[in-house]
């Protein structure tokens, strides 16, 4: 599911207008929770110095999209309720068919790519697929996922590399906002900021671990669902089509 999504439909469900502070509040606080992700591969990250330049060079179309589109996903996508529940219908479509695609190595085990030998192109065009998380309502990791999965990963693999690609993903999209906003915060919105960043941390921590067991075992066939229903929730009871 996207982070994003369910932060601006609780704002929708809350009366909470998406004013610049708000819009900022979804993005920041979503590094508590990356650096949930280091916490947990802490020792694999320090150890293993090659995956980092993976991970950089995967991050790299992001990076560069992130920068010169910020201003403009701030302004017409970050809030706008009628393209986050069309991203999460359409989503939710693409997840129900992942374990049907055959072009996907999941379904065709000989065709499996190892993550230490993947090549710099295949690394790019993972780095391509987490990109379209710029648009409200896609799930930054879930992009990652499939674009590795496609890419040649098994879906253990892809599912690891996507929660390290979001390190400095969410790391320069933080960076980004801050900056962006000049740190012209209030107290108030200084709190809530620490408030929310604590609690994505926290929540992070047990949501992890309990996201990879379950894909290890099952198919991503209950999140699809998951994402039709809240889509459609979100455009007949929020929107009111």
């Amino acid at each position: 599911m996207s982070s994003t999504a369910h932060l601006v439909l609780a704002s929708q469900i809350l009366g909470v207008a998406q004013t610049d502070f708000i819009k900022s509040f979804e993005v920041i606080i979503q590094l508590g929770a990356i650096l949930a992700v280091v916490a947990l591969y802490f020792k694999e990250l320090i150890k293993n110095v090659r995956l980092w330049f993976k991970i950089v060079l995967a991050f790299l179309p992001s990076a560069i999209l992130g920068f010169l589109l910020y201003d403009s996903i701030k302004a017409r996508l970050l809030g706008n309720g009628i393209i986050t529940a069309l991203a999460l219908i359409i989503g939710g479509a693409i997840f129900i068919l992942i374990d049907k695609v055959k072009a996907i190595p999941q379904n065709n085990p000989n065709r499996y790519v190892d993550l230490d030998n993947i090549s710099p192109v295949k690394l790019v065009a993972i780095g391509l697929a987490q990109s379209l998380a710029m648009i409200p309502g896609v799930s930054r990791s879930a992009a990652s996922i499939f674009g590795g999965m496609l890419a040649g990963l098994n879906k253990n693999d892809a599912v690891k590399f996507s929660f390290f690609l979001a390190i400095p993903t969410m790391f320069a999209a933080t960076t980004l906002g801050l900056y962006k906003s000049q740190l012209n915060f209030s107290q108030n919105e200084a709190t809530l900021l620490l408030v929310g960043f604590v609690g994505s941390f926290v929540t992070a921590l047990f949501a992890v671990k309990s996201f990879i067991k379950f894909v290890q075992k099952y198919t991503f066939l209950p999140f699809g669902l998951y994402r039709i229903a809240v889509g459609l929730f979100w455009f007949f009871a929020i929107i009111k089509i």
